[in-house]
Parts: C-alpha cells; sequence; structure tokens
C-alpha cells in the first residue's frame, strides 16, 4: 500500500521553452519569474553569466541557460524572462537568475510517471537531466532539468562570487 501512495505522489514542474524544446524545473526550486531587466556585465566570468542584476536590493548573478546547455544563443525575444531559482550549494542557500525563451505553465505530475533519462540519443549531458514526463495528449517529451547539476560546484562558487563582488561595487 505504502508503495501505492509513493507512486502516485504529485510533483509541480515549471515549464520553460528553450529552442523549441519544452523543460521542467522542480517548482521547489524556483523563487520567481521575471521580466527581463538591466543585466550589469561583470568581467572575468565564465561565458555562460550574463552578468547581475539587482533584486530589491540584492544582486542576483544571471546565467545564459542556452549557453550553458551549449545551445545556440541568441537575442532576447518578447517572451523571454528570468527564472530565479534558489540552488543548495554545500548548505548554503545561492540565489540565482535563469535566461529563459519563456515559461509556459506549471504541471502536475505523479512521480511513478516520471521515466529515467535515456542514456543517448539527447544533446544534453545526461548528469542535467532529472528525468522525462510526457505531457498529457502530446507526443513530445518535456525534459526535467537537474538545476544544482546543470552548474557544477566550482561554477557555481565563481556565479555566488560575482554576487557578492558586484555587491561591494554597488
Amino acid at each position: 500500500m505504502q508503495d501505492q501512495e509513493q507512486q502516485s505522489e504529485i510533483q509541480k514542474y515549471l515549464t520553460i521553452t528553450l529552442e523549441q524544446e519544452q523543460f521542467a524545473l522542480d517548482i521547489n526550486r524556483v523563487s520567481e519569474v521575471l521580466d527581463i531587466t538591466s543585466i550589469t556585465k561583470v568581467p572575468g566570468m565564465p561565458d555562460f553569466v550574463l552578468g547581475v542584476i539587482d533584486l530589491r536590493g540584492q544582486v542576483v548573478p544571471v546565467i545564459d541557460l542556452r549557453k550553458k546547455l551549449e545551445m545556440e544563443t541568441r537575442d532576447q525575444g518578447e517572451e523571454s524572462c528570468i527564472v530565479l531559482v534558489e540552488l543548495q550549494i554545500e548548505g548554503e542557500s545561492v540565489k540565482m537568475g535563469a535566461l529563459t525563451d519563456s515559461v509556459d505553465d506549471v504541471l502536475e505530475i505523479e512521480s511513478g510517471s516520471i521515466t529515467p533519462p535515456p542514456k543517448m540519443g539527447t544533446h544534453l549531458r545526461p548528469e542535467f537531466i532529472q528525468g522525462m514526463i510526457r505531457k498529457e495528449n502530446e507526443e513530445k517529451f518535456v525534459i526535467i532539468l537537474d538545476i544544482e547539476s546543470i552548474l557544477s560546484s566550482k561554477e557555481v562558487q565563481a556565479v555566488k562570487e560575482t554576487g557578492e563582488e558586484a555587491t561591494s561595487v554597488l
């Protein structure tokens, strides 16, 4: 009986679009979605770091999720936005923005319907994929991204320091 209860647990995911593909982020990691705002470039950062934004007095680093996932970069469109995520790195909460082409929907998915990532056949590194879900009445899959795996702890530390350095300058 307990196995059935665990399988039917509902999880929520925010779906985003990058390069006409849908991806999902665990809603528990997402703190808010922002319209595009002025991003201040910070020299010496990894190429996937766009810079920092001022979020109600707090400096938050912003990454280009397309670039980090090794997709072709493009100019921001009308639907582009910044998804703010909170990562737990070495026991510390780190807030970061991720530039996306658009935010689509919130999906409620039974945990038992999430399939493991494919071992091959996707352009993404397997460690970046938490799982796959098929939307009802659709042929395509939605890829669930593991946002913490996308950024190695070394990269997150560099991005976190970007925010700290920018705070001391601002």
